[in-house]
């Protein structure tokens, strides 16, 4: 929907307002026919219609461009008066300043910061609603340190808060102590199947090893056996040399 006409000050040009809402143009489009459009109102039209509204010609959302330039300047240009003037504000600006203005504005209706409150206000009054209002909080003026709302000061109680606030603090400890606790048995449960499965790793290696020294053992002992046949054979070869 575009902006009502009602709002600005003197003429404003044919070219400027919408063809669909009949406002002047807010954050208008332009179809190739040069027709132009508030971008909410022609994206809800073209949902059920495929041309445009004035002409009748076809038209599609990818056809559809930004207004001219000059176009546009005349409408930045035009001056309308703030939509809280109702409340009171008689500020009249630029159309291209108006949002500006608006999000700023001392009579715009704003609702109360204190959770819990649904009190709408006037910005300029916010202040003198805040140092009021019933769900507005402080800190308890005991000392117990709690963050209290003023309509709760007649229920509330010291002891009784700080004793929830211990249980609290308990339980949470109690869930960490655990949860620690788990930790700690899910690490040294890992390193006790790592060290078993080390030992198992272990434990074949020195098997092979052994395997090994065997091997070695035996192949000594066939060389010592073979050393021993050559050198009695060497012995009666020296034997039957002297004999001849």
């Amino acid at each position: 929907m575009g902006y009502d006409i009602e709002r600005f000050v003197g003429y404003v040009n044919e070219g400027l307002l919408c063809s669909i809402c009949r406002d002047v143009l807010e954050d208008p489009l332009q179809a190739p026919c040069e027709h132009a459009f508030c971008t909410a109102c022609i994206h809800g039209w073209l949902i059920h219609h495929s041309n445009c509204p004035e002409d009748r010609q076809t038209l599609d959302v990818s056809l559809l461009r930004p207004l001219y330039r000059y176009m546009k300047n005349d409408l930045n240009r035009l001056q309308l008066h703030c939509k809280n003037r109702e409340y009171g504000c008689e500020m009249v600006c630029s159309l291209e300043s108006i949002d500006r203005h608006e999000r700023e504005c001392e009579y715009s209706q704003i609702l109360c910061s204190n959770a819990g409150c649904t009190v709408q206000i006037e910005r300029r009054n916010l202040d003198g609603h805040l140092a009021v209002c019933e769900y507005r909080s402080r800190e308890c003026p005991n000392g117990c340190g709690y963050t209290i709302l003023s309509a709760e000061d007649t229920q509330h109680n010291c002891v009784a808060e700080l004793r929830t606030e211990l249980e609290l603090l308990r339980s949470e400890m109690i869930c960490r102590v655990e949860e620690a606790k788990h930790e700690m048995e899910s690490r040294l449960d890992s390193q006790r199947r790592h060290m078993v499965q080390k030992e198992s790793i272990l434990q074949n290696e020195i098997e092979e090893l052994k395997s090994q020294m065997s091997r070695m053992m035996s192949d000594v002992r066939s060389l010592m056996a073979a050393e021993r046949q050559h050198r009695q054979e060497l012995e009666q070869a020296e034997l039957e040399k002297r004999e001849l």
